[in-house]
């Protein structure tokens, strides 16, 4: 074979390849234009196929151009999923929120509140945090609060929704988080001498998240303020409720090693 044939051959081969790859976004576009169904439909396979880029393109089409369609609301559910398995956090809380707002009725706004408290919960508990070890009580809890309204919103409204139980277990996790962040700022008021704030949050840890593993170090908390503002019978009260409710907390015995210096300030 000669250089021209070489050549031509090659020619040919990228024209081909080029029509080809030109066809396949040819086929995409008339895809996206087809009816309510059709782009349901494809969307549907897109996701069940793991292309949740694709899956996006479909249902978000699906919902531009026939928004009235009973399909339009089943791919705005879709799509819930779809942004979340794509990574996109904030399409998912603003969308959910949304689907919520013109469909305060519909009886799959379970699912919705669902996703919108999984979104905002994945930033407070995910394998990068655990490999690098994450302290999550050092960082401003704003979307796990957030988190954990939506899933009470859930689990007060929808008591029987499948998604509940799974709510109510992460609301457990959040309140926990919620619970030390408080401990960590009390913490923070007693390093620096700020006794009253720091009994404040204390407290409020106590009278907010009974039964969290964080109570212990609130009363350890507000009996070491008690005794700092001068209130040495409070804190000596308070000293007791930790001895009797957490027998075994490492902060009663840290308590009853320091108590004999408490006197001197």
């Amino acid at each position: 074979m000669n250089a021209t044939s070489t050549t031509h051959g090659a020619r040919l081969l990228v024209l081909c390849l080029a029509m080809s790859l030109g066809g396949c976004f040819f086929g995409k576009d008339d895809e996206l234009k087809s009816g309510a169904d059709q782009l349901y439909e494809y969307g549907t396979r897109s996701m069940n196929n793991g292309n949740y880029t694709n899956a996006i393109q479909y249902f978000e089409a699906l919902e531009a151009r026939y928004p009235f369609s009973n399909k339009a609301k089943q791919a705005q559910l879709d799509l819930l999923y779809a942004y979340y398995r794509n990574g996109d956090r904030d399409q998912v809380i603003d969308s959910s929120i949304q689907f919520e707002r013109e469909n305060p009725t519909h009886p799959r706004v379970d699912y919705a509140l669902y996703m919108r408290g999984l979104a905002q919960f994945s930033s407070q508990h995910n394998s990068l945090h655990r490999l690098l070890r994450v302290d999550l009580a050092k960082r401003p809890p704003v979307e796990a609060r957030e988190s954990f309204s939506a899933f009470a919103q859930l689990v007060k409204r929808f008591p029987n929704s499948i998604y509940t139980p799974d709510a109510r277990q992460r609301m457990i996790f959040l309140r926990n988080r919620l619970a030390a962040h408080e401990i960590y700022v009390a913490d923070y008021y007693m390093r620096r001498g700020a006794w009253a704030a720091a009994l404040n949050r204390a407290s409020y840890v106590v009278e907010t998240y009974d039964g969290s593993p964080s109570v212990a170090q609130a009363l350890d908390l507000m009996a070491q303020a008690y005794a700092k503002l001068g209130m040495r019978d409070v804190a000596v009260a308070t000293r007791e409720v930790l001895d009797q409710n957490y027998p075994d907390s490492r902060f009663k015995q840290y308590g009853e090693a320091r108590a004999r210096w408490w006197w001197l300030f």
